[in-house]
């Protein structure tokens, strides 16, 4: 596929993701293309793209096909503010109920519902269009993830991990605070991966990747700005938010997603495989 037309990138069009892409500019060895999550993962397992910043769930449960590079991921240590569960009755209450989930993302809704049968709690999971109030009226928790998930977050008094309801009644859940709280890991959410049958990504694809990153780090204010503009959102409040996040897939990290691996597949943290640095 790939010897049919340039050599694609595909990336989650999400803020957590900008520094990584910002400073990136397709030419003669690359195209770009972009999408939610769940359409990148689909766009890389059929081959319209060769390179792609993918759900950690997918590249979990496609391991014999994929292989990720081994210094890129979306992961934070602790909070990640827009990966939230938005519910209306106390975490134990969900018990036997119905929860709205989105229809963007693998990994959160994986998580989610790791994270409920660890805490014992039988939830129905139901995929939704991500519309949170409008999915309240109908659900007692609707889980949102991406930029959508930080506006209500923010909208919903911007509250600290483990705080009780706002004004409203509405409480905010934040996975990846969960997660830290009953593994003490952080938590990888997205990784960069390629098909294996394909062969190694082209190092000049990979070394464009790595000067972005390196750029978007160093100039986090300017993204955050330009960021903030777009969500309508404070400047300070997106620069806390993508300050947040670790971008390297730190060793840390890699045992972290190994760790989810084997709690969402038997043995799917040996499965993982990585390129050369």
């Amino acid at each position: 596929m790939y010897g049919e037309r340039p050599y694609t990138l595909g990336a989650i069009r999400f803020t957590n993701v900008a520094p990584l892409m910002q400073a990136l500019r397709p030419g003669p060895d690359f195209a770009l293309t972009g999408g939610a999550p769940s359409e990148m993962n689909a766009a890389l397992l059929d081959g319209r793209v060769d390179l792609a910043n993918i759900s950690a769930a997918e590249f979990i449960r496609h391991a014999d096909r994929l292989r990720a590079l081994p210094d890129f991921s979306v992961s934070v240590l602790g909070p990640v503010y827009s990966v939230n569960l938005f519910h209306r009755v106390p975490w134990e209450e969900l018990d036997g109920q119905r929860v709205a989930v989105t229809t963007d993302s693998a990994t959160s809704v994986a998580l989610l519902n790791l994270l409920f049968e660890t805490a014992g709690l039988r939830v129905r999971l139901e995929p939704r269009p991500p519309r949170l109030r409008a999915l309240l009226d109908e659900f007692p928790g609707v889980l949102l993830i991406g930029d959508g998930a930080l506006v209500e977050w923010h909208r919903a008094g911007a509250p600290l991990p483990g705080a009780g309801p706002g004004p409203d009644g509405l409480r905010v859940t934040d996975l990846a605070m969960r997660w830290f709280e009953l593994t003490g890991q952080p938590f990888a959410f997205a990784v960069w991966a390629s098909r294996i049958e394909d062969g190694e990504p082209p190092a000049g694809v990979v070394s464009a990747l790595r000067q972005a990153r390196t750029w978007g780090i160093g100039h986090l204010a300017e993204v955050a700005a330009r960021e903030a503009r777009r969500l309508e959102l404070p400047e300070d409040v997106v620069l806390h938010y993508l300050w947040n996040f670790r971008y390297h897939l730190e060793p840390p990290d890699q045992a972290a997603l190994r760790r989810f691996a084997d709690l969402l597949l038997p043995g799917g943290g040996e499965r993982l495989s990585f390129w050369k640095a």
